[in-house]
């Protein structure tokens, strides 16, 4: 089983994904797009699709071409009902590609916020296996808003968290896959942080093992759609 992850910047990508998967059998090929690499294959080549987060924003066409290449590829694999999963940036672009919007949220989230399932979660493939509530550790500036058809399975007061498109296809607005050391990494890489470093850690400390749990939870959910497919 092979799936292609979509990647937008040298410090994100499949990180605690690749480990669980590998664990499961599959291969995790890895396409670097802001590297100018692009998928060998069509979407229906490949088993599943993931796309994840990035420091740009999904209108932002003219600094990053690949955006417009991206978002026909997931429209590819809605078409084709590929297993596909967007995270944060990817959700957005998710969005897109089923005809919905993105915009700027009403305030940034950056560390831990919390969500909660919405009733259609109770009987979604991915999202029943999760609590009702639960703190999940966020990044964007930009939402991801439902697209037409779609199922809304997660939100908080901010935006719309979680959604499912087409047949297989799922998109968060948090970032499941992500481990303490990147977490770690992302912050010490500006020069003058958005959020307070000390504080930030601090609650990627606390946090971490149970919201590693749940990124364990959908990637096994998202696998088991797949492998079904």
């Amino acid at each position: 089983m092979e799936i292609v992850a979509l990647v937008h910047g040298d410090g994100g990508g499949p990180s605690l994904f690749r480990g669980i998967l590998a664990r499961l059998g599959v291969r995790v090929t890895d396409v670097r797009l802001h590297h100018g690499e692009r998928p060998r294959r069509p979407p229906e080549g490949y088993d599943a699709v993931m796309s994840f987060g990035g420091t740009m924003h999904p209108h932002e066409h003219e600094a990053h071409p690949w955006l417009a290449a991206e978002i026909a590829y997931l429209e590819a694999a809605l078409s084709a009902s590929v297993p596909t999963l967007g995270v944060c940036l990817g959700a957005q672009l998710l969005a897109l590609a089923g005809g919905g919007k993105v915009e700027p949220a009403p305030e940034p989230e950056i560390g831990w916020f919390a969500v909660e399932l919405t009733e259609a979660a109770s009987d979604d493939a991915v999202f029943s296996a999760l609590p009702h509530r639960f703190d999940t550790f966020q990044w964007h500036e930009y939402a991801a808003g439902v697209p037409p058809g779609a199922v809304e399975l997660a939100r908080n007061r901010v935006c719309p968290q979680a959604f499912r498109t087409g047949e297989a296809a799922w998109g968060v607005q948090f970032h499941p896959e992500v481990g303490f050391d990147q977490l770690v990494r992302w912050i010490n890489a500006y020069e003058d942080p958005p959020v307070p470093p000390d504080r930030y850690i601090a609650a990627a400390r606390e946090h971490i093992a149970e919201w590693n749990d749940i990124g364990r939870t959908i990637c096994e959910q998202f696998f088991s759609v797949a492998s079904g497919r």
